[in-house]
């Protein structure tokens, strides 16, 4: 005879863990199943290996989902201020880095520590490396088909994860599961990916590879319905194939195919007002003026860019020609043709659709006991810390809630 548990968590990465800590702490016999043989992969990986654990601002407002106000109820009982109260009863040293995100001083193996902690305190039950080829009603709740024996449980909690980064496992069954019980999926693309354009465009800018500077960058409109308007000031980085860097991160996320980003590369200057103004005292070349204020190779590729010569001296230009150049700057708008695809995104975008589920405990609202947490779910964070805080909060909101 299989061994019966209140509850089987199907995924240990960040959410599963916590929601299997959770769940045990409070009494429930609690098994965590995983395919991979080597424990929450990409908590070892984020924050060039030290883990970007929350964001000290995370908040509603921080998530993109079809149904936006998803995430407000878990968010709000599980805080970013809750899991540093974990982090510190551990005594993980951390720092503070830009905008509120928050990175272990050591290792994120020391989160994976800590989690593991938390579940052995609970005395959770462990099968890894263990392959889900199912889940189905049983007349005691449910039934997982392993490749080992099967599995049978009260309660199921979904918490494989998305398509993102496929060479450290991440498969589609999280969303498998929830088809073969009837519930939607939002469709599903890659998220916080580099952009990348075709060839002959992007010939002229390949020189650029590696620069790097702050940029404000837009997408998308504020009218209509069903509109995704994103805006960030972060930096951004100029790749052989494209663009990237963290505001090419963010602003894919809100990209739709087929549309402009629109870049604003000195977004504290008006470049044109500022270049007809000096026009009467300086007598430099046009690149050099620009250099004062951008990379000199990012300058000078301007400069060509736009049909003038290296050497053409601002004081020769014509207000409409230094309009131009000023708005080339300063409204850089830009369509891609795609992107770096699920390899190199951080997130996947969609998933189960939230509408089929129960805010407070991420059940599904026609399938008692199956529950669906982190991110299966369509609810995606930006870059910083967010997507693990949405871990954290929705793998404790399910925790607390299975009976």
């Amino acid at each position: 005879m299989a061994k019966h548990y209140d509850v089987a968590i199907i995924g240990a990465g960040a959410a599963g863990m916590m929601c299997a800590a959770t769940a045990a702490q409070r009494g429930k016999r609690v098994l965590l199943v995983d395919h991979a043989g080597k424990l929450a992969e990409k908590i070892r990986i984020s924050g060039g290996g030290r883990c970007n654990f929350t964001n000290i601002n995370a908040g509603p407002q921080n998530f993109l989902s079809e149904n936006p106000h998803f995430c407000r109820s878990a968010l709000s009982r599980y805080t970013p201020h809750d899991f540093l109260a974990l982090v510190k009863k551990h005594r993980i040293a951390y720092h503070e880095k830009h905008r509120g995100q928050l990175f272990c001083d050591d290792s994120s193996e020391q989160i994976i520590a800590m989690l593991t902690a938390e579940c052995d305190a609970g005395g959770v039950h462990w099968r890894m490396p263990c392959k889900v080829a199912g889940v189905t009603r049983s007349a005691d709740g449910f039934r997982i088909d392993t490749d080992g024996e099967p599995i049978l449980a009260s309660n199921v909690v979904v918490a494989t994860g998305g398509l993102s980064i496929p060479k450290i496992g991440a498969t589609d069954l999280g969303y498998r599961i929830a088809k073969h019980f009837d519930l939607k999926i939002v469709e599903t693309r890659p998220g916080l990916v580099p952009l990348t354009f075709d060839g002959p465009s992007w010939q002229p800018f390949v020189p650029l590879a590696g620069i790097a500077l702050e940029v404000d960058v837009v997408t998308g409109s504020k009218k209509g319905k069903n509109s995704k308007y994103g805006y960030f000031r972060e930096d951004l980085l100029f790749t052989h194939r494209g663009l990237s860097g963290p505001a090419v991160l963010q602003i894919s996320s809100y990209w739709q195919p087929g549309t402009p980003i629109v870049l604003n590369l000195l977004p504290e200057m008006d470049v044109a007002e500022e270049l007809i103004g000096m026009k009467t005292t300086v007598k430099k070349q046009l690149g050099n003026v620009l250099s004062q204020w951008l990379p000199t190779r990012l300058a000078e590729g301007l400069v060509l860019g736009n049909g003038f010569a290296l050497d053409a001296r601002l004081p020769d230009m014509a207000d409409a020609k230094l309009r131009k150049l000023g708005d080339a700057i300063n409204r850089w708008a830009i369509v891609p043709t795609g992107s770096e695809g699920y390899k190199k995104a951080e997130v996947t975008l969609g998933g189960v659709d939230t509408r089929e589920l129960s805010q407070q405990t991420m059940m599904a609202n026609n399938v008692p006991g199956l529950y669906f947490i982190g991110e299966t779910v369509d609810v995606t964070g930006w870059l910083g810390g967010y997507n693990f805080q949405w871990a954290w909060a929705s793998g404790v909101a399910a925790g607390s809630a299975i009976e």
